[in-house]
């Protein structure tokens, strides 16, 4: 969401009105800007894990199938960002980036178990990018058999919708 909020940042400021006046592509700037995070991340998360594996982490699991699941999902949550970034004024952007954030992080089976859910609720939030994320990381940790597909299936469609939405409603300038 970080990314999100600081590109409805830069669109206020005028920077992106500046850059979309050069060469650069609407979608071009939105790929450049995922494929950072991704860069970063996958830093970040190969010092995590040669870290954890230095201390004597194991895992049943299959730590690469976690990764890309994670990197996947960062497709999903960067498409997420910037389609906040691109179509709300900066301050909506930051309140609903927020917002989301603690709603994902409730109904997404991080805080609090989606088996504790009431079964509506619990059906809508496993359609949600966070519940299908952290199921499939989950699953891919203890055992890849245990990687339910249905959260797969539904963290890929959010990780093409959110980018291509994303890249069609974007805008330079507020």
């Amino acid at each position: 969401m970080s990314l999100g909020i600081a590109t409805g940042f830069d669109r206020r400021y005028g920077v992106l009105k500046r850059l979309g006046s050069t060469p650069l592509t609407r979608s071009g700037l939105l790929t450049a800007k995922t494929l950072y995070v991704l860069a970063i991340e996958t830093i970040q998360l190969s010092v995590l894990i040669a870290v954890a594996l230095l201390l004597g982490w194991r895992t049943g699991g299959c730590v690469p199938l976690a990764f890309l699941f994670l990197l996947i999902g960062t497709i999903c949550f960067a498409g997420l960002g910037l389609l906040l970034a691109g179509t709300l004024r900066a301050e909506a952007n930051l309140a609903l980036a927020n917002g989301l954030y603690l709603a994902l992080l409730f109904l997404g089976g991080m805080a609090y178990p989606l088996t504790r859910l009431p079964s509506a609720v619990r059906s809508f939030a496993e359609l949600l990018p966070a519940a299908a994320l952290a199921e499939s990381v989950r699953g891919a940790l203890h055992s890849p058999m245990d990687v339910p597909v249905k959260s797969v299936v539904v963290l890929v469609v959010w990780a093409i919708v959110l980018p291509v939405l994303a890249a069609k409603l974007f805008r330079w300038e507020e």
